[in-house]
């Protein structure tokens, strides 16, 4: 992904992703061992299930230093199994 927010965005900033998933017990370990390595840190990510169950959403917020973290977390985030969709 190839963004242009870095004409909105000055460095470091705190920005959150949104990722939509099938709901998995192991998700949210899994995004934050993917977010470590890219930007180490503790994180606090919030979980939403949906209402049978099937579908969650994780919020995450993270201090990113430049734009291609920003783009480079977005790929990764969107290749994990199970993941829709990172907003």
């Amino acid at each position: 992904m190839k963004s242009n927010l870095i004409k909105f965005l000055k460095f470091p900033t705190l920005f959150t992703y949104k990722i939509i998933a099938l709901s998995c017990p192991s998700l949210v370990e899994t995004i934050i061992q993917v977010v470590q390595i890219y930007a180490p840190g503790e994180y606090t990510p919030a979980l939403k299930t949906s209402r049978k169950g099937k579908y969650s959403s994780i919020s995450i917020t993270i201090t990113v230093t430049h734009i291609q973290q920003v783009d480079t977390l977005y790929d990764k985030l969107s290749n994990i199994e199970k993941v829709f969709m990172v907003l």
